[in-house]
């Protein structure tokens, strides 16, 4: 998968961006706030992903504009393809893809695969368990955009059941309403569970395999999927409806403390997925360089799961990551990313590996200019 051509006006500093990405490596260099990171956002949320900054759509836009617009040029080993995402302050955004009207982001998923390395990344393994479930549901969507639909609905149905649970503690509904909100909900929180259970095994396998490699064969990394509803034995049965049925029991169990405290304290929304190294968890007892190297080996997993399950490579993103990491562990990034188009963000490229060749722009006021 490769970016033959990328416009972008009015995101945030941004101003007449137009370029022709090098099949391999974009080097974006320039001082600190002059537009590196968001050049890379700009393109980002034209995978359907949300800001890999967690910022709100309505800052795409410039304080001083009052529209953006964000195009590529996109190939796959198929066709080519044209992503447009544009917004203006009073419509709301408006997507193309190959000239056809989108009604959201979830069908940007089919088409564009991205994956950002970014230095926030070392939150997968310090922060909390909602940013775990984020990045695997996110991961296993890239797969199969069907996750996505399954996810959307989830998330809509806890928000129905956790307002009327609200409702009941105040005495305006009864609690035999929940029934039809549990019943949905443990339809698509079974399905999610036993999605990313399947993912976890596979990342599982791959950041263990990477891990020793980057700690000379001296550590040992491993994943855990941990839901609050099934047993790791359970996810052995069939996705039918015993499985539903064992969910909808779980949220039953727990309806009088849910009501009392206005929220669902069980299900996809309470999950967790374990980080340990030598046994121990990364999150409370990593050190500063285990818990870098942990949050680097999944997303390079995450990139050769795709890689191998779609048969062709997604593209690259490593933003103020790789001026960061010393020679051993940019030597293994780079590795690890041959073959993939990949963008990389720094503050001077004499930061990296002499290996690391290709088209370099500078970024100044939120303009580039293109050097051979």
């Amino acid at each position: 998968m490769r970016i033959t051509h990328a416009e972008i006006d009015g995101f945030r500093n941004l101003t007449g961006i137009s370029f022709d990405p090098d099949p391999d490596y974009n080097i974006i260099s320039g001082k600190n706030a002059q537009g590196k990171t968001n050049l890379l956002e700009a393109v980002w949320i034209l995978s359907g992903c949300r800001s890999f900054r967690g910022s709100k759509e309505k800052d795409y836009i410039h304080l001083s504009g009052s529209k953006m617009r964000s195009e590529i040029r996109l190939l796959d080993g198929l066709r080519q393809h044209n992503i447009s995402y544009e917004m203006t302050k009073n419509t709301g955004k408006i997507i193309h893809i190959n000239g056809v009207k989108q009604r959201g982001t979830s069908a940007l998923f089919d088409v564009f695969k991205c994956i950002a390395f970014i230095p926030d990344d070392v939150e997968l393994i310090k922060g909390s368990p909602e940013r775990r479930r984020n990045f695997i549901d996110m991961a296993a969507s890239q797969l199969n955009p069907i996750f996505v639909v399954h996810i959307n609905k989830s998330n809509l149905i806890l928000n129905q059941r956790n307002a009327l649970l609200k409702e009941i503690q105040q005495g305006n509904a009864s609690p035999s309403e929940l029934e039809i909100w549990d019943r949905q909900a443990a339809h698509e929180g079974t399905l999610i569970s036993y999605m990313r259970n399947e993912y976890v095994a596979q990342i599982n396998d791959i950041c263990g395999r990477l891990y020793k490699t980057i700690s000379g064969g001296k550590e040992i990394m491993e994943l855990e999927y941990r839901s609050s509803v099934f047993k790791p034995e359970d996810f052995e049965k069939p996705c039918n409806e015993v499985v539903y049925q064992q969910y909808f029991q779980k949220l039953r169990e727990t309806q009088e403390y849910d009501i009392r405290t206005g929220m669902t304290h069980s299900g996809v929304n309470r999950d967790e997925i374990l980080i340990k190294i030598n046994g121990m968890s990364a999150r409370d007892f990593g050190s500063q360089g285990q818990v870098k190297s942990a949050a680097l080996v999944m997303k390079l997993a995450q990139a050769e799961i795709f890689r191998k399950r779609s048969k062709e490579a997604p593209v690259i993103f490593l933003d103020d990551v790789m001026g960061e990491l010393d020679s051993t562990r940019q030597k293994f990034i780079f590795d690890m990313i041959k073959g993939m188009q990949v963008f990389i963000t720094v503050c001077n490229e004499s930061s990296l590996l002499p290996e690391i060749k290709g088209k370099l722009m500078r970024i100044s006021g939120g303009r580039i200019t293109e050097e051979c």
